[in-house]
Protein backbone atom coordinates (compact mmCIF):
# COMPACT_ATOMS: atom_id res chain seq x y z
CA UNK A 1 0.00 0.00 0.00
CA UNK A 2 2.00 3.14 -1.40
CA UNK A 3 5.48 3.18 -2.19
CA UNK A 4 8.61 1.18 -1.50
CA UNK A 5 10.40 3.16 1.70
CA UNK A 6 13.52 3.71 3.18
CA UNK A 7 12.53 1.94 7.01
CA UNK A 8 15.74 3.71 8.73
CA UNK A 9 15.50 5.99 11.60
CA UNK A 10 15.73 9.97 12.16
CA UNK A 11 18.89 9.45 13.22
CA UNK A 12 20.25 7.08 9.73
CA UNK A 13 20.74 4.02 12.62
CA UNK A 14 20.11 0.52 11.31
CA UNK A 15 17.30 -1.26 13.41
CA UNK A 16 19.25 -3.36 16.03
CA UNK A 17 16.11 -5.54 16.20
CA UNK A 18 17.19 -7.01 19.63
CA UNK A 19 19.88 -6.33 22.32
CA UNK A 20 18.28 -3.19 24.63
CA UNK A 21 15.13 -3.65 21.70
CA UNK A 22 13.77 -6.36 23.93
CA UNK A 23 14.00 -3.67 27.12
CA UNK A 24 12.44 -0.77 24.99
CA UNK A 25 9.57 -3.56 23.55
CA UNK A 26 8.97 -4.53 27.26
CA UNK A 27 8.51 -0.77 28.58
CA UNK A 28 6.17 -0.65 25.11
CA UNK A 29 4.09 -3.65 26.02
CA UNK A 30 3.40 -2.10 29.46
CA UNK A 31 2.50 0.98 28.06
CA UNK A 32 0.36 -0.16 25.49
CA UNK A 33 -1.58 -2.27 28.39
CA UNK A 34 -2.26 0.95 30.23
CA UNK A 35 -3.17 2.85 27.57
CA UNK A 36 -5.82 0.32 25.93
CA UNK A 37 -6.52 -1.34 29.09
CA UNK A 38 -7.47 2.00 31.31
CA UNK A 39 -10.64 3.30 29.56
CA UNK A 40 -12.51 -0.13 29.85
CA UNK A 41 -11.18 -1.22 33.39
CA UNK A 42 -12.72 1.97 34.33
CA UNK A 43 -16.13 0.87 33.24
CA UNK A 44 -16.14 -1.33 36.58
CA UNK A 45 -16.51 1.78 38.62
CA UNK A 46 -19.58 3.09 36.13
CA UNK A 47 -22.46 1.41 38.46
CA UNK A 48 -21.17 3.21 41.50
CA UNK A 49 -20.36 6.96 39.66
CA UNK A 50 -24.13 6.25 38.29
CA UNK A 51 -25.60 5.80 42.02
CA UNK A 52 -23.62 8.28 43.54
CA UNK A 53 -23.94 11.43 40.83
CA UNK A 54 -27.51 10.37 39.79
CA UNK A 55 -26.54 10.14 36.17
CA UNK A 56 -27.11 7.93 33.11
CA UNK A 57 -25.26 5.45 31.01
CA UNK A 58 -24.20 8.04 28.42
CA UNK A 59 -22.32 10.63 31.23
CA UNK A 60 -20.76 7.77 32.26
CA UNK A 61 -19.36 6.41 29.39
CA UNK A 62 -17.87 9.86 28.45
CA UNK A 63 -15.30 9.24 31.07
CA UNK A 64 -14.23 6.37 28.52
CA UNK A 65 -14.43 8.37 25.83
CA UNK A 66 -12.67 11.89 26.77
CA UNK A 67 -9.77 9.22 28.13
CA UNK A 68 -9.41 7.83 24.34
CA UNK A 69 -10.00 11.51 22.80
CA UNK A 70 -6.89 12.24 24.68
CA UNK A 71 -5.16 9.86 23.79
CA UNK A 72 -6.19 10.11 20.14
CA UNK A 73 -6.38 13.92 19.61
CA UNK A 74 -3.45 14.42 21.50
CA UNK A 75 -1.38 12.87 18.90
CA UNK A 76 -0.24 15.95 17.06
CA UNK A 77 1.06 17.80 20.07
CA UNK A 78 2.88 14.45 21.12
CA UNK A 79 4.64 14.38 17.41
CA UNK A 80 5.49 17.94 17.83
CA UNK A 81 7.02 17.17 21.49
CA UNK A 82 8.65 14.17 20.39
CA UNK A 83 10.40 15.72 17.70
CA UNK A 84 11.30 18.21 19.61
CA UNK A 85 12.60 16.68 22.93
CA UNK A 86 12.85 13.34 22.59
CA UNK A 87 10.79 9.99 23.40
CA UNK A 88 12.64 9.68 27.28
CA UNK A 89 11.57 13.14 28.42
CA UNK A 90 8.18 13.25 26.93
CA UNK A 91 7.54 9.83 28.76
CA UNK A 92 8.68 10.63 31.81
CA UNK A 93 5.98 13.93 31.83
CA UNK A 94 3.33 12.22 30.82
CA UNK A 95 4.20 9.43 33.29
CA UNK A 96 3.88 11.95 35.92
CA UNK A 97 0.38 13.48 34.33
CA UNK A 98 -1.50 10.47 34.16
CA UNK A 99 -0.78 9.59 37.74
CA UNK A 100 -2.05 12.90 39.25
CA UNK A 101 -4.98 12.84 37.12
CA UNK A 102 -6.46 9.70 39.02
CA UNK A 103 -4.96 10.79 42.13
CA UNK A 104 -7.26 14.00 42.11
CA UNK A 105 -10.18 12.62 40.40
CA UNK A 106 -10.45 10.49 44.12
CA UNK A 107 -11.31 13.69 45.54
CA UNK A 108 -13.65 15.04 43.23
CA UNK A 109 -17.69 15.83 43.91
CA UNK A 110 -19.35 16.31 40.50
CA UNK A 111 -18.98 14.32 37.02
CA UNK A 112 -17.79 17.31 35.47
CA UNK A 113 -14.67 17.43 37.98
CA UNK A 114 -14.02 13.55 36.84
CA UNK A 115 -14.68 14.66 33.11
CA UNK A 116 -11.58 16.99 33.96
CA UNK A 117 -9.15 14.97 35.81
CA UNK A 118 -9.56 11.43 34.97
CA UNK A 119 -10.50 12.28 31.32
CA UNK A 120 -8.36 14.89 30.13
CA UNK A 121 -5.70 14.98 32.44
CA UNK A 122 -4.74 10.92 32.86
CA UNK A 123 -5.41 10.78 28.88
CA UNK A 124 -2.94 13.40 27.85
CA UNK A 125 -0.32 11.75 30.33
CA UNK A 126 -1.12 8.66 28.85
CA UNK A 127 -0.99 9.86 25.21
CA UNK A 128 2.30 11.36 25.76
CA UNK A 129 3.73 7.71 27.09
CA UNK A 130 1.68 5.63 24.67
CA UNK A 131 3.08 7.53 20.95
CA UNK A 132 6.83 7.73 21.82
CA UNK A 133 6.74 3.88 22.74
CA UNK A 134 5.73 3.13 19.24
CA UNK A 135 8.28 5.19 17.95
CA UNK A 136 10.82 3.90 19.40
CA UNK A 137 10.11 0.14 18.93
CA UNK A 138 10.03 1.29 15.50
CA UNK A 139 13.41 2.78 15.65
CA UNK A 140 14.59 -0.57 17.61
CA UNK A 141 13.07 -3.54 15.08
CA UNK A 142 12.67 -3.79 11.54
CA UNK A 143 12.90 -7.47 10.53
CA UNK A 144 10.82 -8.73 13.53
CA UNK A 145 9.00 -5.67 13.55
CA UNK A 146 5.19 -7.41 13.07
CA UNK A 147 6.38 -9.71 15.89
CA UNK A 148 7.55 -7.22 18.19
CA UNK A 149 4.39 -4.82 17.28
CA UNK A 150 2.08 -8.30 17.93
CA UNK A 151 4.29 -8.71 21.78
CA UNK A 152 3.88 -5.00 22.63
CA UNK A 153 0.13 -5.03 21.77
CA UNK A 154 -0.24 -7.92 23.68
CA UNK A 155 0.04 -5.77 26.82
CA UNK A 156 -3.67 -4.41 26.45
CA UNK A 157 -5.04 -7.91 27.13
CA UNK A 158 -2.94 -8.62 29.29
CA UNK A 159 -3.71 -5.71 31.43
CA UNK A 160 -7.33 -5.73 30.62
CA UNK A 161 -7.41 -9.05 32.82
CA UNK A 162 -5.80 -7.77 35.48
CA UNK A 163 -7.31 -4.35 36.11
CA UNK A 164 -10.79 -5.64 35.50
CA UNK A 165 -10.90 -8.08 38.40
CA UNK A 166 -8.25 -5.65 40.51
CA UNK A 167 -11.10 -2.81 40.06
CA UNK A 168 -13.87 -4.56 41.03
CA UNK A 169 -12.06 -5.70 44.24
CA UNK A 170 -10.68 -2.26 44.69
CA UNK A 171 -14.43 -0.65 44.96
CA UNK A 172 -15.18 -3.63 47.05
CA UNK A 173 -12.97 -2.58 49.65
CA UNK A 174 -11.86 1.04 49.26
CA UNK A 175 -14.52 2.32 47.07
CA UNK A 176 -14.32 4.37 43.82
CA UNK A 177 -12.17 6.92 45.32
CA UNK A 178 -10.17 4.41 47.29
CA UNK A 179 -9.84 2.25 43.64
CA UNK A 180 -8.80 5.61 41.59
CA UNK A 181 -6.20 6.59 44.45
CA UNK A 182 -4.34 3.28 44.28
CA UNK A 183 -5.07 2.99 40.04
CA UNK A 184 -3.44 6.52 40.26
CA UNK A 185 0.12 5.20 42.40
CA UNK A 186 0.44 2.11 39.68
CA UNK A 187 0.18 4.52 36.89
CA UNK A 188 3.91 5.90 38.07
CA UNK A 189 5.19 2.93 36.61
CA UNK A 190 4.75 4.52 33.39
CA UNK A 191 7.92 6.40 34.49
CA UNK A 192 9.60 3.89 34.78
CA UNK A 193 9.00 2.63 31.25
CA UNK A 194 10.17 6.25 29.70
CA UNK A 195 13.32 5.58 31.55
CA UNK A 196 13.51 2.36 29.31
CA UNK A 197 13.79 4.51 25.96
CA UNK A 198 17.01 4.89 25.65
CA UNK A 199 18.05 6.74 21.85
CA UNK A 200 19.88 4.87 19.69
CA UNK A 201 23.39 6.23 18.97
CA UNK A 202 24.88 6.69 15.48
CA UNK A 203 28.35 4.68 15.14
CA UNK A 204 31.89 6.51 15.80
CA UNK A 205 33.11 8.18 12.53
CA UNK A 206 36.67 8.42 11.50
CA UNK A 207 37.84 12.07 11.19
CA UNK A 208 37.26 12.25 7.57
CA UNK A 209 33.69 11.69 7.46
CA UNK A 210 33.02 13.91 10.66
CA UNK A 211 32.54 17.34 8.38
CA UNK A 212 29.61 15.96 6.03
CA UNK A 213 27.83 14.08 8.87
CA UNK A 214 27.30 17.14 10.66
CA UNK A 215 25.56 18.43 8.27
CA UNK A 216 22.16 17.98 8.92
CA UNK A 217 18.66 18.62 7.59
CA UNK A 218 16.77 20.81 10.19
CA UNK A 219 13.65 18.15 10.83
CA UNK A 220 10.46 18.95 10.68
CA UNK A 221 8.43 19.07 14.11
CA UNK A 222 5.04 17.86 12.06
CA UNK A 223 5.29 16.64 8.97
CA UNK A 224 2.22 16.83 6.95
CA UNK A 225 3.91 15.80 3.67
CA UNK A 226 2.30 12.22 4.33
CA UNK A 227 -0.80 13.55 3.05
CA UNK A 228 1.04 12.98 -0.64
CA UNK A 229 0.74 9.63 0.17
CA UNK A 230 -3.00 7.85 -1.42
CA UNK A 231 -2.19 4.50 1.32
CA UNK A 232 -1.61 6.74 4.18
CA UNK A 233 -5.09 9.08 3.16
CA UNK A 234 -6.76 5.62 2.86
CA UNK A 235 -5.99 3.89 6.10
CA UNK A 236 -6.47 7.11 7.71
CA UNK A 237 -10.22 7.37 6.60
CA UNK A 238 -10.81 4.06 6.79
CA UNK A 239 -9.22 4.16 10.58
CA UNK A 240 -11.74 7.30 11.79
CA UNK A 241 -14.63 5.02 10.76
CA UNK A 242 -13.32 1.86 12.48
CA UNK A 243 -12.64 3.65 16.03
CA UNK A 244 -16.38 4.60 15.84
CA UNK A 245 -17.50 1.69 16.70
CA UNK A 246 -14.22 -0.70 17.89
CA UNK A 247 -14.45 0.45 21.27
CA UNK A 248 -18.06 0.34 22.04
CA UNK A 249 -18.68 -3.64 22.88
CA UNK A 250 -15.94 -3.85 25.25
CA UNK A 251 -16.96 -0.26 27.41
CA UNK A 252 -20.54 -1.91 27.35
CA UNK A 253 -20.39 -5.94 27.82
CA UNK A 254 -19.89 -5.29 31.44
CA UNK A 255 -23.33 -3.59 32.03
CA UNK A 256 -24.80 -5.95 29.32
CA UNK A 257 -24.43 -8.51 31.78
CA UNK A 258 -24.89 -7.00 35.19
CA UNK A 259 -28.67 -5.98 32.99
CA UNK A 260 -28.76 -9.65 32.39
CA UNK A 261 -29.13 -10.04 36.33
CA UNK A 262 -25.13 -11.34 36.25
CA UNK A 263 -23.32 -10.81 39.56
CA UNK A 264 -20.99 -8.12 39.56
CA UNK A 265 -17.97 -10.38 39.69
CA UNK A 266 -19.47 -12.54 37.03
CA UNK A 267 -19.96 -9.75 34.93
CA UNK A 268 -16.87 -8.49 35.21
CA UNK A 269 -15.57 -12.01 34.21
CA UNK A 270 -16.56 -11.58 30.97
CA UNK A 271 -13.54 -8.57 30.15
CA UNK A 272 -11.21 -11.22 31.71
CA UNK A 273 -12.56 -13.82 29.28
CA UNK A 274 -11.68 -11.25 26.21
CA UNK A 275 -8.12 -10.38 27.77
CA UNK A 276 -7.51 -13.53 27.81
CA UNK A 277 -7.88 -14.94 24.31
CA UNK A 278 -6.59 -11.27 23.25
CA UNK A 279 -3.19 -12.23 24.73
CA UNK A 280 -2.83 -15.04 22.66
CA UNK A 281 -4.55 -13.54 19.54
CA UNK A 282 -2.12 -10.64 19.45
CA UNK A 283 1.42 -12.23 19.33
CA UNK A 284 -0.10 -15.17 16.70
CA UNK A 285 -1.15 -12.84 13.94
CA UNK A 286 1.91 -10.90 14.26
CA UNK A 287 3.72 -14.22 13.71
CA UNK A 288 1.65 -14.92 11.07
CA UNK A 289 2.10 -11.12 9.70
CA UNK A 290 5.72 -11.28 9.87
CA UNK A 291 6.06 -14.32 7.33
CA UNK A 292 7.67 -13.96 4.12
CA UNK A 293 4.26 -14.09 1.79
CA UNK A 294 1.70 -12.21 4.20
CA UNK A 295 3.63 -8.73 5.38
CA UNK A 296 3.62 -7.52 1.35
CA UNK A 297 -0.24 -8.03 1.97
CA UNK A 298 -0.76 -7.12 5.70
CA UNK A 299 -3.57 -4.76 4.43
CA UNK A 300 -5.67 -7.45 3.71
CA UNK A 301 -5.06 -9.62 6.56
CA UNK A 302 -5.97 -6.10 8.46
CA UNK A 303 -9.36 -5.92 6.20
CA UNK A 304 -10.11 -9.25 7.38
CA UNK A 305 -9.21 -8.35 11.03
CA UNK A 306 -12.40 -5.90 10.79
CA UNK A 307 -14.63 -7.70 9.19
CA UNK A 308 -14.06 -10.52 11.40
CA UNK A 309 -14.67 -7.74 14.51
CA UNK A 310 -17.62 -6.40 12.83
CA UNK A 311 -19.68 -9.53 12.07
CA UNK A 312 -18.67 -10.70 15.83
CA UNK A 313 -20.60 -7.38 16.65
CA UNK A 314 -23.38 -8.22 14.64
CA UNK A 315 -23.96 -11.87 16.04
CA UNK A 316 -23.01 -10.74 19.75
CA UNK A 317 -26.24 -8.45 19.18
CA UNK A 318 -28.57 -11.43 19.68
CA UNK A 319 -27.14 -13.01 23.17
CA UNK A 320 -29.81 -13.21 25.34
CA UNK A 321 -27.98 -15.07 28.16
CA UNK A 322 -24.76 -14.75 30.00
CA UNK A 323 -23.10 -17.63 27.79
CA UNK A 324 -24.31 -15.89 24.71
CA UNK A 325 -22.21 -13.38 25.79
CA UNK A 326 -19.16 -15.91 26.83
CA UNK A 327 -19.25 -16.93 23.11
CA UNK A 328 -19.20 -13.49 21.84
CA UNK A 329 -16.42 -12.50 24.56
CA UNK A 330 -14.59 -15.07 22.62
CA UNK A 331 -14.64 -14.57 19.31
CA UNK A 332 -14.79 -10.75 19.39
CA UNK A 333 -11.01 -10.75 21.66
CA UNK A 334 -9.57 -13.25 18.64
CA UNK A 335 -10.97 -10.39 16.29
CA UNK A 336 -9.82 -7.31 18.64
CA UNK A 337 -6.44 -9.20 18.84
CA UNK A 338 -6.27 -9.48 15.59
CA UNK A 339 -7.12 -5.71 14.81
CA UNK A 340 -4.74 -4.65 17.85
CA UNK A 341 -1.64 -6.44 16.68
CA UNK A 342 -1.95 -4.78 12.66
CA UNK A 343 -3.31 -1.67 12.52
CA UNK A 344 0.44 0.11 13.80
CA UNK A 345 2.30 -2.59 11.53
CA UNK A 346 0.47 -1.29 8.64
CA UNK A 347 1.11 2.07 9.12
CA UNK A 348 4.48 1.84 9.41
CA UNK A 349 4.91 -0.32 6.72
CA UNK A 350 3.00 2.91 4.65
CA UNK A 351 5.17 5.33 6.04
CA UNK A 352 8.38 4.25 7.10
CA UNK A 353 10.21 5.11 10.13
CA UNK A 354 11.11 8.66 9.38
CA UNK A 355 7.84 9.80 8.61
CA UNK A 356 6.03 7.48 11.42
CA UNK A 357 6.71 10.20 14.37
CA UNK A 358 4.39 12.59 12.21
CA UNK A 359 2.17 10.16 10.88
CA UNK A 360 0.82 8.59 14.09
CA UNK A 361 -0.34 11.95 15.27
CA UNK A 362 -2.23 12.99 12.42
CA UNK A 363 -4.09 9.77 12.41
CA UNK A 364 -4.61 9.68 16.05
CA UNK A 365 -5.98 13.16 15.82
CA UNK A 366 -8.26 12.09 12.61
CA UNK A 367 -9.52 9.14 15.01
CA UNK A 368 -10.48 11.01 17.94
CA UNK A 369 -13.81 13.02 16.94
CA UNK A 370 -14.89 9.30 16.04
CA UNK A 371 -13.64 8.14 19.56
CA UNK A 372 -15.22 11.32 21.33
CA UNK A 373 -18.50 10.66 19.59
CA UNK A 374 -18.33 6.28 19.52
CA UNK A 375 -19.12 5.24 22.80
CA UNK A 376 -21.18 8.29 24.04
CA UNK A 377 -24.23 7.88 21.23
CA UNK A 378 -24.18 4.20 21.85
CA UNK A 379 -25.16 5.10 25.57
CA UNK A 380 -27.46 7.53 24.11
CA UNK A 381 -28.64 5.04 21.99
CA UNK A 382 -29.55 2.55 25.05
CA UNK A 383 -30.87 5.06 27.18
CA UNK A 384 -33.59 5.30 24.41
CA UNK A 385 -34.19 2.24 23.46
CA UNK A 386 -33.04 0.23 26.70
CA UNK A 387 -31.95 -2.41 24.08
CA UNK A 388 -28.44 -3.52 23.51
CA UNK A 389 -28.96 -5.44 20.62
CA UNK A 390 -28.92 -2.25 19.00
CA UNK A 391 -25.53 -0.51 20.30
CA UNK A 392 -23.75 -3.75 19.13
CA UNK A 393 -25.37 -3.94 15.46
CA UNK A 394 -24.22 -0.12 14.82
CA UNK A 395 -20.74 -1.05 15.94
CA UNK A 396 -20.54 -3.66 13.56
CA UNK A 397 -21.75 -1.95 10.61
CA UNK A 398 -19.72 0.54 11.40
CA UNK A 399 -16.17 -1.68 11.87
CA UNK A 400 -17.40 -3.49 8.49
CA UNK A 401 -17.72 -0.57 6.69
CA UNK A 402 -14.19 0.65 7.43
CA UNK A 403 -12.61 -2.78 6.49
CA UNK A 404 -14.49 -2.19 2.59
CA UNK A 405 -12.64 1.17 2.86
CA UNK A 406 -9.46 -0.09 3.41
CA UNK A 407 -9.12 -3.58 1.12
CA UNK A 408 -11.76 -1.43 -1.76
CA UNK A 409 -9.57 1.42 -2.03
CA UNK A 410 -6.30 -0.40 -1.45
CA UNK A 411 -6.91 -2.74 -4.81
CA UNK A 412 -8.58 0.30 -6.94
CA UNK A 413 -7.03 3.11 -6.34
CA UNK A 414 -3.47 2.11 -4.72
CA UNK A 415 -2.52 -1.16 -6.78
CA UNK A 416 -3.43 -0.42 -10.03
CA UNK A 417 -1.95 3.17 -10.12
CA UNK A 418 1.23 1.62 -8.68
CA UNK A 419 0.95 -0.47 -12.07
CA UNK A 420 2.49 2.30 -13.79
CA UNK A 421 4.47 5.06 -13.89
CA UNK A 422 2.53 8.40 -12.31
CA UNK A 423 4.39 10.80 -13.62
CA UNK A 424 7.24 11.76 -16.42
CA UNK A 425 10.28 11.45 -14.32
CA UNK A 426 8.78 7.99 -13.32
CA UNK A 427 9.03 7.52 -17.41
CA UNK A 428 11.79 8.87 -17.58
CA UNK A 429 13.54 6.63 -15.06
CA UNK A 430 12.63 3.89 -16.98
CA UNK A 431 13.45 4.44 -19.72
CA UNK A 432 16.76 5.49 -18.28
CA UNK A 433 17.13 1.38 -16.67
CA UNK A 434 16.21 -0.04 -20.35
CA UNK A 435 19.44 2.21 -21.56
CA UNK A 436 21.38 0.42 -19.10
CA UNK A 437 20.10 -2.90 -19.71
CA UNK A 438 21.42 -2.20 -22.85
CA UNK A 439 25.10 -1.82 -22.09
CA UNK A 440 27.77 -3.64 -23.80
CA UNK A 441 29.23 -6.50 -21.56
CA UNK A 442 32.88 -4.24 -21.59
CA UNK A 443 30.59 -1.77 -19.62
CA UNK A 444 29.09 -4.32 -17.44
CA UNK A 445 31.66 -5.61 -16.42
CA UNK A 446 33.50 -1.87 -15.61
CA UNK A 447 30.38 -1.35 -13.76
CA UNK A 448 30.45 -4.97 -11.72
CA UNK A 449 34.03 -3.99 -10.78
CA UNK A 450 33.46 -0.41 -9.40
CA UNK A 451 30.17 -2.12 -7.32
CA UNK A 452 32.75 -4.66 -6.07
CA UNK A 453 34.97 -2.16 -5.48
CA UNK A 454 32.55 0.17 -3.31
CA UNK A 455 31.25 -2.61 -1.61
CA UNK A 456 35.01 -3.30 -0.07
CA UNK A 457 35.61 -0.04 1.17
CA UNK A 458 32.20 0.37 2.60
CA UNK A 459 31.31 -2.41 4.88
CA UNK A 460 28.11 -2.90 6.60
CA UNK A 461 27.85 -1.70 10.07
CA UNK A 462 25.47 -0.84 12.81
CA UNK A 463 24.59 2.76 11.68
CA UNK A 464 24.01 2.93 8.07
CA UNK A 465 20.90 3.55 6.41
CA UNK A 466 18.90 0.87 4.97
CA UNK A 467 16.31 -0.02 3.19
CA UNK A 468 13.65 -2.59 3.58
CA UNK A 469 11.55 -3.85 0.47
CA UNK A 470 8.98 -5.91 2.11
CA UNK A 471 7.39 -2.02 3.63
CA UNK A 472 5.62 -2.29 0.37
CA UNK A 473 1.84 -3.15 1.43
Amino acid sequence: MGAVVADDGPSGVKAPDGGWGWAVLFGCFIITGFSYAFPKAVSVFFKELIREFGIGYSDTAWISSILLAMLYGTGPLCSVCVNRFGCRPVMLVGGLFASMGMVIASFCTSIIQIYLTAGVITGLGLALNFQPSLIMLNRYFDKRRPLANGLSAAGSPVFLCALSPLGQILQHEYGWRGGFLILGGMLLNCCVCGALMRPLEPPKKSEATKEPAEKKVKKKLLDFSVFKDGGFVIYALAASIMVLGLFVPPVFVVSYAKDLGSQDTKAAFLLTILGFIDIFARPICGMVAGLKWVRPRCVYLFSFAMIFNGFTDLMGSMSVDYGGLVVFCIFFGISYGMVGALQFEVLMAIVGTQKFSSAIGLVLLAEAMAVLIGPPSAGKLLDATGRYMFVFIIAGIEVTTSALVLALGNFFCIQKKSEEPHTKEEAAEREELNKSENKSPEDAKVDSIEVEQFLKDEPEKNGEVVTNPETCV
